[in-house]
This record gives C-alpha cells, sequence and structure tokens, in this order.
C-alpha cells in the first residue's frame, strides 16, 4: 500500500523557517517523481516544487523560488522541503505527492498545516 506522511507543520512568524518532511512507503522511492503543494485558505491547490525521478532535477514555483529548497534521502524514502523566508502568503495545507513525472501525480498525503504570522 502506497502511503505518504507529511509533518513538520506548524505556526511560524514572517521571516521565519520551516522544514517538512515526507515519508514514504509502499513503493520504490527514487522511481517516483516527488512534489510539495500547497493549498492557501479559499485558493485552489498549486504545485510548488518538484524533484524528478530520472536525474534528480528539481523545480520550482515562481512564488517560492529562491526561498524553499526540496531534498530527498532516498535512504530514508523521506523528500523534504526547506522553507527559509516565509511570508504570510505562504500559509496553506502542504501535501506532498507522488509522481510519475513532475506533471502528473496518483497518490497524495494527507497534508500538514503551515501558518505564518505577519
Amino acid at each position: 500500500e502506497v502511503q505518504l506522511v507529511e509533518s513538520g507543520g506548524g505556526l511560524v512568524q514572517a521571516g521565519g523557517s520551516l522544514r517538512l518532511s515526507c515519508a514514504a512507503s509502499g513503493f520504490t522511492f527514487d522511481d517516483y517523481a516527488r512534489g510539495w503543494f500547497r493549498q492557501a485558505p479559499g485558493k485552489e491547490r498549486e504545485g510548488i516544487s518538484c524533484i524528478s525521478s530520472s536525474e534528480g532535477g528539481t523545480y520550482y514555483a515562481h512564488s517560492v523560488k529562491g526561498r524553499f529548497t526540496i531534498s530527498s534521502d532516498n535512504a530514508k524514502n523521506t523528500v523534504y522541503l526547506q522553507m527559509n523566508s516565509l511570508k504570510p502568503e505562504d500559509t496553506g495545507v502542504y501535501y506532498c505527492a507522488r509522481g510519475t513525472g513532475c506533471y502528473e501525480y496518483d497518490y497524495w498525503g494527507q497534508g500538514t498545516q503551515v501558518t505564518v504570522s505577519s
């Protein structure tokens, strides 16, 4: 059974940092792309970062580029999202997902809440 479990969310002041983790099980981790998404209140879910399966290339949405860093520890079956210089507009529920590529995803975690206060 494929499972993705996020952790590391919380409340932080603007300018602060958080590191999210996504522990995966039930599949060969580095055979798949791994993505991070977020959904702000009243908004659609948006993709913010991905690490590909092939060459481990990383991709970022313009809104987080230069502030967020995605990384993967294949030995631990865990993908991380280091978030620095957080802004109130980064508030939302953050999800990790397994993808057949960075544009198509088939399994999602349950999400972890990130709240950035001004």
